[in-house]
């Protein structure tokens, strides 16, 4: 007998809830979705209320056009929007919302109260909402526009709820919503308000206004205009100066038609006008502005509306990456270049008080674009610097800061540890052994004592199994570290006091970080006080980073801690540590001795775990006899 019908209609509050999950993610995404409807209904002036990082309150007052009785109830139900009309409309859009989803979904997770009036009328409404149910609607004096609240955000899905982080955390997903609608809206004023205390007050003013009051004074000798118009686009913007690219925290903005976005092909146009300037481990700060037709791009690809898709994605991106150059070259952002010395070709010097040679006769075959003939150089007087082959892979690779090992290198390292490497007998062994090669140290597997760098950031030895590679800057992470962690667990770590204290200016999400890290900061051996307008001092430092930038290391934790959320005491030490090691490294600016360089290893090899950096970057590998052959083909 054959079963029965199987398939149901899911009820509209299942739905909501199924929907909701996909846009509303966490009280951030609340306030993104009631913040984009002010702007579309034209405010000009909004205010978001929160109590609790949005568990208990998130309330958004706008001076916008305001809802009828009718409108307002009908904004509730799903699919109700006054955006578009039909599928064509998707194509031309002008708004920040549009598939009526939003409000739907709030509803279904929170309690709403909604007070809003249109201009000219004498009266406003009243609508209550619980768990997609409409508890009341009644006539109520208010002030044009509208006065949304939700309550008790996942109030009816606890599962959700649950999985909320701690209030500092969901806060700083607030302020990084925040700032990105911010600076989207220019035009707007916005008050941002948490548990009674003014976090923010933004005039209307210039995006460059907009950058400053967000994230500090500083920050506007940093960057530099951009601008461009095409046929196919028209961007303006700003972007940071190379000398001001950090580790981490940087602030790196698309908009698009308005519109906030995420876009990685674009990203990297960007990294690649900056990969001869700064460190791979560096990231330069942008805002940048897209100004499309707005049937060229498509916006309905993602629930929270984030990733765009750009019809002449590849057009464009020659575009951003002109721009780019065309603005760092008006600054002169790109620096001089700065020769390799060591490596450069003997250029002789112009003598004019040197007599030709009388009766010299000329060579009436002699042809200077020919291969293999060189100028002469009677008149000419050579520059005194050591001899050197030059090394033109060298030459042309010495523009980036830091670079890898190139082929000619590796053959030159090759070649001279194969006089250095020790022989079979010299190691203990009747024969080398042919394990199946893993690349990785091992103690059967490790150093013998004789090392050379290359590219000053590599470090070549003979082990028996080939040659070891060893990244220097990671090995110097790892073994910090370490060191640091076992200051931890020994105690609170010695300070060494700042003859002249430094000071910090973060964002306002920034210091919100801080101030949540504090006392764990204070264990780790820093001395910190807040100065006020998101300004700190820092007073002390670990004695074990004295040489260090303070204001690096700390924004290095600060981006760290940031990207992972705040966590047990252990577990966040553990993170500062890492930033404190990894700012602390040496990298390929800093020259070590021969001995400095034999304590490195033998530390490196002392540690728990010498193969990889504590967030799993490889410091060690091993070429094995194979692919030495395949080297030296």
């Amino acid at each position: 007998m054959a079963a029965s019908d199987i398939i149901k209609l899911l009820p509209d509050s299942v739905a909501n809830q199924i929907a909701a999950g996909e846009v509303i993610q966490r009280p951030a995404s609340v306030v993104k979705e009631l913040v984009e409807n002010a702007i579309d209904a034209g405010a000009t002036d909004v205010s978001i209320i929160i109590k609790d990082a949005g568990r208990t309150l998130i309330q958004v007052v706008d001076n916008g056009c305001g809802m009828s009785p009718t409108d307002a109830r009908m904004a509730f139900e799903r699919h109700a929007t006054s955006k578009i009309a039909a599928a064509d409309d998707l194509y031309t859009l002008h708004t920040m919302g549009f598939r009526g989803e939003a409000l739907a979904s709030i509803a279904a997770v929170a309690q709403i109260e909604l007070r809003t009036m249109r201009r000219g009328d004498s009266i406003g409404t009243r609508l209550a909402i619980a768990a997609s149910r409409v508890e009341s609607q009644e006539a109520c004096a208010c002030v044009p526009g509208s006065n949304l609240m939700v309550k008790n955000l996942f109030a009816y899905l606890p599962v959700r709820r649950k999985f909320l982080k701690k209030d500092s955390v969901e806060l700083g997903h607030i302020m990084h919503e925040f700032e990105r609608l911010a600076l989207v809206n220019t035009k707007v004023d916005f008050t941002l308000i948490h548990n009674d205390v003014m976090m923010h007050r933004l005039l209307h003013g210039s995006l460059r206004q907009r950058i400053c009051d967000l994230f500090g004074k500083t920050l506007e000798k940093q960057i530099i205009p951009l601008s461009t118009e095409t046929s196919l686009v028209r961007l303006s913007g700003y972007v940071g100066l190379p000398q001001f690219a950090r580790r981490r925290g940087a602030h790196q903005y698309f908009f698009v038609n308005g519109r906030n976005m995420r876009h990685p092909y674009f990203h990297s146009a960007v990294m690649s006008c900056y990969t001869p300037l700064i460190a791979p481990d560096l990231q330069p700060s942008y805002f940048i502005n897209f100004e499309v037709e707005p049937s060229r791009i498509d916006v309905n690809i993602h629930p929270q509306k984030h990733e765009i898709k750009f019809e002449d994605e590849q057009g464009i991106w020659q575009i951003l990456v002109a721009a780019i150059k065309e603005a760092m070259g008006k600054t002169n952002a790109a620096g001089a270049i700065d020769f390799d010395v060591d490596n450069a070709p003997e250029i002789p010097t112009f003598n004019p008080d040197r007599q030709a040679k009388a009766g010299m006769d000329l060579d009436e075959s002699y042809n200077p674009f020919e291969r293999g003939i060189g100028i002469p150089t009677d008149n000419y007087e050579p520059i005194e610097r050591p001899s050197a082959t030059v090394d033109w892979d060298s030459l042309s690779n010495n523009f980036r800061r830091e670079r890898s090992a190139s082929l000619e290198e590796v053959r030159s390292a090759l070649n001279i540890m194969e006089q250095s490497r020790p022989s079979v007998r010299q190691l203990g062994l009747d024969e080398l052994p042919d394990p199946e090669f893993t690349g990785i140290a091992t103690d059967e597997n490790k150093p013998t004592g004789s090392y050379i760098t290359i590219a000053n950031r590599y470090i070549a030895t003979p082990v028996r199994d080939g040659l070891m590679l060893i990244d220097r800057h990671r090995a110097h992470v790892r073994v910090l570290y370490e060191r640091i962690m076992n200051c931890i667990s020994d105690g609170p770590i010695a300070t060494q006091r700042l003859i002249f204290p430094d000071t910090v200016t973060l964002s306002a999400s920034e210091d919100l970080v801080l101030a949540s890290i504090c006392d764990s900061l204070s264990r780790l051996g820093f001395d910190l006080s807040p100065l006020g307008d998101c300004t700190w001092a820092i007073n002390g430092v670990p004695s074990a980073l004295s040489a260090v930038s303070p204001v690096e290391i700390l924004s290095d934790i600060i981006g760290r801690v940031s990207q992972t959320g705040e966590q047990p005491d252990t577990e966040l030490f553990a993170e500062i540590a890492a930033a404190m090691a990894k700012a602390a490294a040496v990298n390929a600016n800093n020259r070590m001795s021969e001995t400095e360089t034999d304590m490195l290893v033998a530390d490196l090899f002392k540690t728990t775990s010498p193969n990889f950096t504590p967030d799993g970057q490889m410091i060690v590998t091993t070429l094995g006899a194979e692919e030495i052959g395949h080297l030296l083909i």
